[in-house]
């Protein structure tokens, strides 16, 4: 497989789940993404797991990256993980959460289904790679 073929195949979506309005990083990692060669789909402010769940499933995307910065991780995250669980696409999806999550949730998460759990400061090429090694391939 080529390079190319690789990046082409990387598709993600970053979302914005639950009432944070603080978007910015969001921004920041998707034009990152777009410029590491993935298809970038970003969700917008204020929606609900449902619809993010929704957006990843009719997109078929092999990424999801949930960007959460409200505090409400534990209870948001869990329902979008349900929700592609109910779709069936929980197995061949990446998840990854952005965001300021206390340690002790991180382990909480990760036993949940997140890849990883990335905080204010990571550097965006250990992200892109992260990305890169582990994307489910379609």
């Amino acid at each position: 497989m080529s390079a190319d073929q690789e990046q082409q195949s990387i598709r993600c979506l970053v979302a914005k789940v639950g009432l944070d309005g603080h978007d910015r990083g969001a921004h920041v990692i998707a034009r990152a993404f777009r410029d590491a060669g993935f298809e970038v789909i970003y969700s917008g402010l204020h929606n609900a797991p449902d619809e993010i769940v929704q957006a990843a499933v009719q997109e078929d995307v092999n990424v999801l990256g949930i960007s959460i910065l409200s505090g409400a991780h534990n209870t948001l995250v869990p329902k979008v993980i349900d929700g592609l669980k109910e779709y069936g696409a929980f197995e061949d999806t990446l998840i990854l959460v952005g965001g300021v999550v206390p340690d002790d949730d991180k382990a909480e998460l990760k036993e949940m289904g997140v890849a990883e759990v990335f905080g204010p400061g990571t550097p965006m090429e250990e992200t892109i790679e992260f990305v890169r090694k582990n994307a489910p391939k379609r």
